[in-house]
């Protein structure tokens, strides 16, 4: 199994449950390891055959900064089945960290894995 991944991926948006968190804008942090067999865009060099982070990162961006959800744990799923519906992936691994969130915790959040990790 080959794994194409995007690490601290950061995109501000309206996140949380209290008051406050309802009026500002926090940065979140996405680490990412998505499933894709790289054998095919190896062998032919082409963008058009590759899982592209750029792209998967661009749609990650688009809607998180647009979403206004209460709890990381709702975020975290849309964004597994975004990746996992609309780029044909089998299985992900996405970790979704709220720094500062928590005094004395550089971040906390969740790791969330959905599919069927490949064998191999």
């Amino acid at each position: 199994m080959d794994i194409v991944f995007i690490e601290d991926l950061r995109i501000d948006t309206v996140i949380g449950i209290y008051d406050w968190e309802r009026r500002v804008r926090q940065t979140l942090s996405f680490d990412i390891e998505m499933a894709f067999d790289n054998t095919v865009p190896a062998a032919s060099d082409a963008i058009a055959d590759t899982l592209n982070y750029k792209d998967v990162s661009k749609r990650l961006i688009a809607y998180v900064s647009e979403s206004k959800f209460g709890l990381v744990e709702t975020l975290a799923e849309r964004c597994a089945a975004i990746i996992r519906e609309e780029f044909g992936v089998a299985w992900v691994k996405l970790k979704l960290s709220k720094p500062g969130a928590v005094r004395g915790a550089k971040a906390v959040g969740v790791r969330i894995e959905r599919g069927k990790r490949p064998l191999g």
